[in-house]
């Protein structure tokens, strides 16, 4: 028993008093709690393409695996989608982005960039938020192309049925 006691003692003296505990879950409490992209990189998905997300203060100058946005995307409907997230958080010519994205179709990769794009202006303003989660623009879309399976031609398709 006493043993069990002078262990409390022991504990009660090197975390402090109870006060101070309550005191220090307090400041930790008040903290907000920001989970940061390693190297401030910010990952966006859909289909099989992944993008990594860097965005920082600028003129607005978008770069995708080392080209202009222009040249690595030749449609304007895929520009739109990647600027998406600049045009809802009205942060447009604001930020320098730099993405990283590999994996999938054009359409694919755009999506993935404008994910990436909006979980990193979030973190960088969280007024942005509610913004963005209205447009659907921090819902992961999960869809996948159903696997092919064995004895059919594609994910469902099966032989052509012959009576004779």
């Amino acid at each position: 028993m006493s043993e069990n006691a002078s262990m409390t003692e022991q504990l009660g003296a090197i975390a402090g008093t109870d006060r101070d505990i309550k005191e220090k879950a307090a400041e930790v409490a008040a903290q907000p709690v920001r989970k940061r992209g390693k190297d401030g990189l910010y990952t966006g998905r859909r289909k099989t393409s992944v993008a990594r997300v860097k965005v920082k203060p600028g003129t607005g100058k978008i770069t995708i695996n080392k080209k202009e946005l222009e040249a690595y995307f030749g449609r304007k409907d895929l520009h739109y989608i990647v600027k998406r997230a600049l045009v809802v958080g009205e942060v447009e010519g604001k930020y320098d982005i730099f993405a990283t994205v590999r994996g999938g179709g054009v359409k694919g990769q755009a999506e993935a960039i404008s994910m990436g794009l909006a979980r990193s202006l979030q973190e960088n303003d969280p007024s942005l938020h509610k913004k963005l989660r209205t447009a659907g623009l921090l819902t992961r879309d999960s869809r996948m192309v159903e696997r092919k399976k064995y004895g059919l031609h594609k994910a469902r398709r099966a032989s052509q049925f012959s009576k004779r």
